[in-house]
């Protein structure tokens, strides 16, 4: 991107804040699926909570201009769908003309901060449900870690319900990212067996008062036919950070791609931040991936 494109957004955030309003009511919106059988999002929320690292750089997204650059070169290739963010990462994307056609998802549960004692209690500092029908947002997603022996998990569990319950008001689409996880050494740490998966997906498929806007956010994992067979809500894949293992991560989300109720994938830093940093190439090579899926709802009327 030009280094004027910057300095404009720069001077809007100081001059005119009004405009992210504006911009946010005039976005050309888009049906979910628009026609198509799989999405692919991108995401960018890791840095709202203090997660900067992407393969072996520990501070690959501190750079808010660098990291703006990688997200418009991202959204502007054929077959990316949407972006996944937190309020200041959509609100600079909409002062840079980005997001028309796209699908945004706005990240509402950032309080959980990496590595702090309070990880556990994820709590909803970031979006709401009515902020996010206000901007005019396409849904809202949140991280619900389940933690048995940490007592915040059970605020959390509360939280994820009501959120859930309010998009669903808002007739928008709520995410859950569902993990079985537990303090290890200082650090979180998730249960990525299938049992650990079809257990958490088995407790949050359940929240809020209704299921009927709810999608999963999954990792791959081994057996994925048996988590999938848990459920029957429409399911995305998490890229995660696969690092120096790209290659094994895009073939494993090929598999797990051709599986019934998968509906795409919502990957970050494994497209943004690629060994070789060539973000278009990585973006390129995900977009096929769905490409090569076959449709499994022809004639699909909603």
């Amino acid at each position: 991107m030009p280094e004027d494109a910057f300095h404009r957004l720069r001077e809007d955030r100081a001059r005119f804040p009004e405009r992210v309003v504006e911009l946010a009511a005039g976005r050309r919106r888009r049906p979910v699926l628009a026609g198509r059988d799989q999405l692919l999002i991108i995401a960018a929320d890791h840095p709202a909570r203090g997660a900067l690292g992407a393969g072996d750089r520990p501070a690959a997204m501190e750079s808010r201009l660098d990291l703006l650059d990688r997200l418009m070169t991202a959204l502007a290739r054929p077959g990316v769908d949407g972006l996944l963010a937190t309020p200041d990462i959509v609100e600079d994307l909409l002062l840079l003309g980005a997001l028309d056609d796209k699908l945004v998802i706005g990240s509402m549960n950032r309080g959980g901060v990496q590595g702090s004692v309070f990880e556990f209690d994820d709590r909803f500092t970031a979006y709401t449900a009515e902020s996010i029908a206000g901007m005019g947002l396409d849904g809202g997603k949140m991280l619900c870690r389940i933690a048995p022996e940490d007592s915040a998990t059970v605020a959390t569990l509360e939280r994820c319900g009501q959120a859930v319950s309010s998009l669903a008001g808002h007739s928008l689409m709520a995410m859950i990212e569902p993990f079985w996880s537990r303090h290890v050494g200082g650090s979180v740490k998730h249960d990525l067996s299938a049992a650990a998966m079809v257990r958490a997906i088995s407790v949050v498929q359940a929240l809020g008062t209704t299921s009927a806007r709810t999608w999963l956010k999954i990792p791959v994992v081994a057996d994925m036919e048996r988590v999938m067979a848990a459920t029957t809500l429409p399911t995305l894949l998490l890229g995660g950070d696969p690092g120096q293992a790209a290659d094994e991560a895009f073939a494993a989300w090929g598999r797990a791609l051709r599986l019934p109720g998968v509906r795409g994938l919502v990957v970050g830093r494994a497209l943004l931040y690629p060994p070789g940093d060539d973000v278009a190439a990585a973006v390129d090579a995900a977009a096929s991936l769905l490409h090569q899926a076959p449709v499994s709802n022809a004639g699909e009327s909603r």
